[in-house]
């Protein structure tokens, strides 16, 4: 453990030297002043970071401070130190003289955790020490496991997007998505997959929630839609499919139950034709070459809520430039209105930016000028343009 006595008075620090290393605590350093602790904890001399290295490592796990000391009292430089986010988690006990209940406020809240009086009782000062410096260990413990939970966020987060389809860009067809997580981790999905040479699948799903447990639940779906459009192919075959198998996810609380809402087309450049079910998903558009909008059908039930579910698949024509608009509920809030009306809605502000407009300048327009600090929802949109 590595203490810090700070203190103008020599024969102050010897005492609390004495004391401290009776007790067993022998990594002392001591410092005459403010300025010279600063020094030490690679502070400028106005209590700035770090103009320099630091003379000793971050490791100080409490500081000792004298509140009365000429040039910077101890409460400036307390205060100083809870500036620094390097250095503001390390407790400092006020050392004083003072009976001054206002002072002593005072310096609690300027960050100190405690304070012990002249003279030292050294029964007082240890027992002091002790619970700040379990403190001190019960803050090291968190960093550390928060540190450890965000790298582990960040690796998931990257195996998450690796497993998104990739864009395709091929003679008679574009696909690409707009992805927008609003945390770390997304409870949306999109993907396609070419089947044979004219007929591709493309689903966007979004699991119930945010975070960790949705983007598990995103996860699984995408271990299995893969197969599934390639093997099952037909829409309806591969909703019910996507359903058998999240009637396979357990739960220790059987009060939870994770579902989601998918809707999937099957486009065939040769027949001209998209064929989908809409599983409880707001409904796609096609925005067509002429600047004309048509809407998908909506209706269906969410996946996984029931062991069997009815689907019905609906089809559409396309030809040379359409474009086709799959999304999922997160980008309706970019919308104004009523619930029931923001489909429309959407659609109203699609419409002037027509089916030419490239994929990056749609999510410009879409998105300019949004705060992403209110964002409460994951947002997608994938485009599929007919070449």
């Amino acid at each position: 453990m590595r203490i810090v006595i700070v203190d103008d008075n020599p024969m102050n620090i010897t005492v609390v030297q004495e004391i401290l290393k009776r007790a067993g605590y022998t990594d002392i350093i001591a410092a005459a002043s403010g300025i010279e602790l600063f020094g030490l904890l690679g502070l400028t001399a106005q209590g700035h970071e770090p103009s320099r290295p630091s003379r000793i490592d971050s490791g100080v796990d409490l500081i000792l401070l004298d509140m009365m000391m000429p040039g910077m009292d101890g409460i400036t430089a307390c205060r100083a130190i809870q500036q620094s986010a390097r250095l503001r988690d390390i407790p400092i006990i006020m050392v004083t003289a003072i009976g001054d209940s206002k002072k002593l406020a005072e310096s609690l809240d300027a960050g100190a955790i405690d304070y012990v009086t002249k003279p030292i009782n050294r029964i007082e000062l240890l027992a002091r020490i002790r619970v700040a410096l379990r403190l001190k260990e019960q803050k090291d413990w968190h960093k550390d496991r928060d540190r450890r939970v965000r790298e582990e966020l960040q690796l998931a987060k990257e195996v998450q997007s690796a497993a998104l389809s990739q864009p395709i860009e091929e003679e008679g067809i574009a696909i690409e998505a707009i992805f927008r997580p609003s945390e770390e981790l997304s409870g949306d999905l999109y993907a396609w997959n070419r089947i044979d040479d004219r007929r591709y699948g493309v689903a966007v799903i979004d699991a119930m929630g945010h975070g960790i447990s949705s983007s598990l639940v995103c996860m699984f779906i995408a271990s299995v839609l893969k197969e599934a459009m390639t093997q099952l192919i037909e829409p309806g075959e591969v909703i019910k499919e996507l359903n058998r198998r999240a009637q396979q996810l357990q739960f220790a609380d059987q009060l939870i139950q994770y579902y989601f809402t998918a809707l999937y087309a099957l486009v065939d450049l040769e027949q001209g034709t998209v064929e989908y079910v809409n599983a409880g998903h707001p409904p796609g558009v096609i925005v067509r070459g002429n600047g004309s909008v048509e809407v998908f059908e909506q209706g269906g039930v969410a996946i996984g809520l029931f062991n069997e579910i009815e689907v019905n698949k609906h089809t559409l024509s396309i030809s040379s430039g359409d474009r086709m608009i799959l999304v999922t509920d997160g980008m309706l809030d970019l919308v104004a209105g009523e619930e029931d009306d923001q489909v429309e809605c959407l659609m109203e502000a699609l419409r002037p930016l027509g089916s030419k407009i490239p994929t990056g300048k749609l999510e410009e327009a879409l998105f300019h000028g949004e705060n992403e600090s209110n964002r409460s929802d994951d947002r997608c949109l994938v485009t599929v343009d007919i070449k």
